[in-house]
């Protein structure tokens, strides 16, 4: 840290009766009013010094002893003016970068400068602030962050944005090169302190580090408007890579964002609790989270892979749960849909922003997310349309610096085939997890369904069990409505487990039923190969299935892993005579339920469909066998 001296007298000044004086031969004539406080001084070293008071002094009156000045607006406070009064005086005083800026702003407010007196106090800060503060790392931030305090003097004089230039040039300078430490932040060691008075120390060289990305942590410390105007002059520089620029925003995420639990609720990063009473604190701390949070997601790189899309999702919640603007949300689902095929389960669950409406988890945003994932390698129009999932395409201050970029990175960098396999499994996951939520609308669940292709689902085993779940969560539905979901199953691509589970499924509809066991029974008269010829009416339904009867099916995966409730088992199957009671059950259902649905002939599919079972070849029916033996009892196996 470095420091200056000015001046060599010892201290004088002392306090009494609230009053601050300073000892002296000489009596007093002026009254310094400073923000409450009041200073005994004399006029002639203060005046010969300070062309604002020589102005105030000569435009207000003179009482018999002491000239009274009043200084409300004084920057920096009684701190800062009675170091300056100090100086006047030639007392000694340090300068730091702790002080450098109110000392500063406040000889500029007294108009210090060298039109008055050579060697006045602003030349000598500005030569200090120059040799010695800009070049030095850690007090080039501790300054940066000080003028917070002091906005609007501070872009004034200039002091904000030179210390910017500074921190951007030693971030992209090698750090081999930076000859000073950067060890002040969060790694239990200590700048040397050293003087700027002509021939002080350099910085200690002990500490030195190489890392590339050493400096993300110190920046962690800055205010978010600051922090981000020194971001963007890092970024302009076009030095440093894409990825560390990523590592430095999720340092700072995870510094100033409050966490964002499975449950949903937020809770503030210091453990700092707030109470119903204080509402409207808790709305400006929510109003500070939502400028941070937008502020990270405009500086995001555009280039994929910048970061994880496990940040990029967390960023997601947090959006939903501060109430981000639709702008910032659908920039973050653009960033996650290049990424997706690393996402997990658990990423995806996005917990809503209300309960308004009654579930859990955001389906919406993830809906866009697919949406964005599925026009990767394709050119926006010229005007882009409002998202048909509700959320609203306006531009933000990131749009109009990375709009650009990002457009030609999602066009060169199109889905392949195999993140379309993962993002299928992914999606099957995702399925699962929100079907048991009541209020979620069969609408939703089956364009979710059906964003992903069907060449990317190669089985439809989990698939199957999403559905499961959802019809066993939502006993309501009616015939319609199950057909509707079930529609988007393909009985061709269940394994054995999942077709022994769907022969047994009361809550199917009897068409997936009998599809599952036809489909079934082929394949094992297939597979078995004793079978000459299958009769013509099955040969026709194969055919309209898009199978071959001449081939066997391709293999089945039958890697699907299911714990808990849902797992499907043999042993739980119903014996014979209670499956084909079902069966005769949902065919007479069927008969009284499904005649809308007429064939061209004018015959009920219902009769069609008992006229296929009725149809089905006497040998070899292996999938018969395998559900019917596994429940037999001894006495009816003899």
């Amino acid at each position: 840290m470095k420091f200056m001296k000015l001046g060599s007298r010892p201290d004088t000044f002392y306090t009494t009766e609230a009053v601050r004086s300073i000892s002296s031969e000489v009596s007093s004539d002026l009254i310094i009013q400073v923000k409450g406080s009041r200073y005994l001084l004399h006029k002639f070293p203060l005046l010969s010094k300070c062309s604002r008071l020589q102005k105030l002094c000569s435009e207000s009156p003179e009482s018999s002893q002491h000239q009274i000045v009043q200084l409300p607006d004084f920057p920096g406070g009684v701190e800062a003016f009675e170091l300056c009064a100090k100086f006047c005086y030639g007392i000694t005083i340090t300068l730091s970068a702790y002080n450098i800026v109110s000392t500063r702003c406040a000889a500029e407010y007294l108009q210090m400068t060298e039109d008055v007196e050579k060697g006045n106090l602003i030349y000598k800060i500005e030569v200090f602030f120059n040799s010695c503060i800009l070049n030095g790392w850690r007090d080039s931030i501790v300054t940066l962050q000080s003028t917070k305090a002091y906005a609007l003097w501070s872009e004034e004089l200039e002091i904000t944005s030179r210390c910017i230039e500074a921190i951007a040039s030693k971030v992209l300078t090698h750090p081999s090169k930076v000859s000073l430490s950067h060890s002040y932040s969060r790694r239990g060691t200590r700048d040397d302190v050293s003087s700027c008075n002509g021939g002080g120390g350099g910085e200690s060289q002990r500490h030195r580090t190489t890392s590339k990305g050493w400096w993300a942590e110190d920046l962690a410390e800055l205010d978010i408007d600051l922090y981000w105007r020194t971001m963007i002059a890092i970024k302009s520089g076009g030095k440093i890579p894409t990825n560390l620029i990523g590592d430095a925003l999720k340092i700072y995420a995870a510094r100033w964002l409050p966490n964002i639990p499975r449950n949903g609720f937020v809770h503030n990063k210091h453990g700092d609790s707030e109470s119903d009473s204080d509402s409207e604190s808790a709305s400006e701390v929510n109003s500070k989270h939502r400028l941070l949070l937008e502020s990270i997601v405009s500086l995001l790189p555009a280039e994929k892979g910048a970061v994880s899309c496990s940040f990029l999702l967390k960023l997601v919640k947090a959006a939903n749960l501060l109430n981000a603007s639709s702008s910032s949300k659908m920039e973050l689902a653009k960033r996650v849909a290049l990424q997706l095929d690393e996402a997990t389960v658990s990423d995806l669950l996005i917990p809503s922003g209300s309960y308004l409406n009654g579930t859990r988890y955001d389906v919406d945003i993830v809906m866009t997310i697919l949406e964005q994932f599925l026009l990767q390698g394709q050119s926006p129009p010229t005007s882009p349309p409002r998202s048909k999932f509700g959320f609203e395409r306006r531009r933000s201050r990131s749009a109009e610096n990375i709009d650009f970029e990002f457009q030609e990175s999602r066009r060169s960098s199109s889905a392949s085939h195999g993140s379309k396999l993962k993002v299928a499994k992914l999606v099957d996951g995702y399925l699962q997890e929100i079907a048991r939520e009541v209020n979620l609308s069969l609408s939703k669940f089956i364009v979710i369904s059906e964003s992903i292709p069907d060449f990317a689902r190669i089985d439809h085993d989990d698939l199957y069990r999403a559905i499961d779940i959802y019809l066993k969560a939502h006993p309501d539905l009616n015939k319609s409505e199950r057909k509707r979901l079930c529609r988007i199953l393909d009985c061709k691509k269940l394994s054995m487990e999942a077709c022994m589970h769907a022969a047994q499924n009361e809550l199917l509809p009897l068409r997936v039923v009998v599809q599952v066991l036809f489909f079934e029974q082929a394949r094992a008269a297939m597979a078995g190969g004793k079978v000459a010829e299958l009769p013509s009416n099955i040969k026709a339904l194969l055919a309209s299935h898009g199978i071959d009867p001449s081939k066997p099916p391709p293999p089945l995966s039958t890697t699907t892993t299911i714990a808990g409730d849902d797992q499907w088992s043999v042993s739980g199957l119903k014996s014979p005579r209670s499956k084909i009671s079902t069966l005769r059950m949902k065919l007479a259902e069927d008969d009284g339920l499904d005649e809308n649905y007429i064939n061209p002939d004018g015959t009920a599919r219902s009769s069609r469909l008992k006229n296929t079972i009725c149809a089905l070849p006497s040998r070899p029916k292996r999938i018969f066998s395998k559900l019917w033996s596994a429940s037999r009892t001894p006495s009816e196996k003899n």
